[in-house]
Parts: C-alpha cells; structure tokens; sequence
C-alpha cells in the first residue's frame, strides 16, 4: 500500500483528489494539508510515502516545502501536481528534490499510474513540461534558467548511461540496451549523481536534455 499525503490550498481540489485515488487498490490517503507548514507538520506526524504538492499556497509554498521534505525525510517522495506549467515552477522543484512535476487536468488513471512510478523511484514529467524546460536554456541570458554544473570528464558508458536516462529509460531498460546487469546501472547512475552534484534522477535527466543536448540514442553495439 502506497501511503499519500496531499497538499493544496484549495480544499475541493483535495478532496476530489482523495475521492478519485482512494479508488485504487493500492493508494491510501492518509492526510492533507492546506499548505507548506501543515505539510511539513503531517510528514513528521504521519511518514506518507509520497506527498502530491502544490506550488502556490500561503503561509509556505510548495517549492519550500519540497526541499524541506527532501533534505530532512530523503526517503519519503515528492510528486508536485500544479495547475501551472511554467518552466521556472519545474526547474525550482526538480531542483528542490522534487521526483516529477505534473499538471492537475491529466487524467486520473495516468496520475495514479505516475505515484507508483515515483514511490518505485522514477522520475515523472508531464507531457511537454520537458520541452518546456530546454526552451528556457536556449532562451537569451535575461530569461531566469535552470542551474546545472558544467559537465565534468565521463567515461564512454557513463555518457552512455546518461544519455539513456535522459531518454527516460528505466534501469532494467539501461541494463538490457547497454547488455549489464541492472546492479551496474544503479552504480554508475550513483556515480553521475555524486560526480554532477545532483539529488535525483529526475534532474540528471533534465541534465542530459539540457546540457548534453540528448537527442538520440548513444551508438552503442547490439542497441537499436
């Protein structure tokens, strides 16, 4: 049973939320609060495994209350559900620690589809927002950006790994294409993490769109 913490000024959006994912045999809602604070104060409290952030709320919004959750409860998943696709909302909440960033009009079967991929730990992003994400890195210097570290020296299968999580593949994907075992993925997916200074999967594959420019699959033998 995958516990959910929901958290949103707007109390109808929150029950509508609960209503329509206490249907699935697998979600449990078990709090909801009303903004950052509150958040913070049932995380504490109740231990969700995941919590369905919202971005603008008073008295804490949601960007501060998802690095406050990721630096203290590193093991507890944030999933930001926004009606806003702003690039600027996803960048500071991919950067905050955020797993995806999705909008509040996706239909409900895919919404409960993407909390199981997060608590799994994949990284989820609706659809366009990536694309949404790289505009504003090619945009000129006055537009707000994404800030990612330079990219440092990498061996030929780590850019190749890189490239594939960029790709959206998910490690059992990497092992099958790169012909490794899935243990060797999770190491060198570690290692970019550690060596690029990033907190989760989710922003190393914003970083293999936006600073490596990912575009194709890497040459690599026996891939198609």
């Amino acid at each position: 049973m995958i516990r959910l913490l929901l958290v949103d000024d707007q109390s109808l959006i929150c029950q509508g939320l609960k209503a329509m994912l206490s249907l699935e045999d697998d979600l449990e809602v078990v709090g909801i609060a009303n903004d950052g604070e509150q958040a913070l104060a049932q995380v504490e409290e109740l231990r969700p495994d995941v919590v369905l952030m919202d971005v603008r709320m008073p008295v804490m919004d949601g960007r501060e209350a998802t690095r406050r959750i990721c630096q203290h409860y590193p093991q507890i998943k944030v999933l930001v559900l926004s009606t806003f696709d702003d690039s600027q909302y996803i960048a500071d909440a991919i950067r905050a620690g955020a797993k995806g960033y999705l909008l509040k009009d996706m239909p409900s079967e895919e919404l409960a589809q993407a909390i199981r991929a997060v608590h799994r730990g994949y990284a989820q992003l609706g659809p366009g927002l990536l694309e949404k994400l790289t505009e504003t890195v090619a945009a000129p210097e006055a537009v707000a950006k994404p800030e990612f570290p330079t990219m440092p020296y990498l061996t030929p299968r780590e850019r190749e790994v890189l490239q594939l999580v960029g790709l959206g593949y998910t490690n059992r994907d990497i092992a099958q294409s790169l012909h490794i075992t899935e243990g060797t993925v999770k190491t060198h997916v570690t290692h970019l993490l550690n060596r690029l200074s990033l907190r989760n999967r989710a922003q190393l594959a914003i970083y293999a769109n936006t600073v490596c420019g990912v575009a194709e699959k890497p040459n690599s033998s026996g891939m198609s």
